[in-house]
């Protein structure tokens, strides 16, 4: 009971600090919500980039590639071996899934560095990348929380929840508490990345505008690449992990 109780503080000490906002925000009103309108502005732009890019490539899809196929189709060969090498030889349903958080994470990150956000004036707050806002990482490691469990679920069907007993009934608390550390990590480590990289460039450009930011943003975007490489993979070792039962 007391471990019911303090479970239930828990939950609502974190929906008090969900309230809590750093910064001005642009709101929409959407019935009777409030929509973060600057984090859905910016990720419709991203999902427009993707989108249009894959138009542009498939329309005329050729044998011997241009360059645009040839590119499209290498990034194609890297997800699977990605999602193989994690999932193992059920990996083909689940690279749509992979191949979707490693783009839109990747553009997402990128467009905070490439695209001048900046100069688009909003009435209260300013545009960034999707990623720099902890709602978006929040969303992207909890559809990879349901994918995972549906992955075990659909695998082994309620002989799924025997892991949690496994090796020993001791480990119950502890087994539980990893699934819900998983999206906790995942989306504070892809938010406080992306967040500290643009914090530094622009702490940078206010002191020295010309020449040492420069440096900083090429590897700001190095690092952004590697963020959705390590988030895509870690979805996918962690939905292999489910359909193989192994830690």
């Amino acid at each position: 009971m007391n471990v019911l109780l303090c479970s239930i503080n828990t939950l609502k000490r974190l929906y008090d600090i969900s309230a809590v906002e750093v910064g001005q925000h642009f709101y929409w009103q959407i019935g009777g919500f409030l929509v973060h309108a600057q984090v859905l502005i910016t990720s419709w732009v991203v999902i427009a980039i993707l989108l249009v890019s894959a138009i542009l490539v498939i329309r005329n899809l050729q044998t011997i590639p241009a360059f645009g196929q040839n590119f499209f189709e290498y990034i194609l060969e890297f997800i699977r071996d990605v999602s193989k090498t994690q999932i193992g030889e059920e990996y083909g349903p689940w690279v749509p899934f992979i191949g979707t958080l490693f783009l839109f994470i990747f553009v997402s990150n990128w467009s905070g560095a490439l695209l001048p956000w900046k100069i688009i004036q909003l009435p209260h707050g300013e545009l960034a990348a999707p990623t720099n806002d902890i709602n978006t990482t929040v969303a992207l490691a909890l559809l990879t929380s349901v994918a995972y469990f549906y992955a075990g679920l659909s695998k082994k069907g309620l002989a799924y929840f025997s892991k949690y007993i496994q090796p020993t009934p001791i480990l119950l608390p502890i087994n539980i508490l990893e699934d819900f550390t998983k999206p906790l990590s995942l989306s504070f480590r892809l938010f406080g990345n992306i967040l500290a990289d643009e914090l530094v460039v622009v702490v940078l450009v206010s002191l020295v505008p010309l020449v040492v930011p420069i440096p900083v943003m090429f590897l700001g975007l190095f690092t952004s690449g590697i963020q959705a490489l390590i988030f895509a993979t870690l979805a996918a070792a962690y939905i292999g992990e489910s359909i193989e039962g192994h830690h």
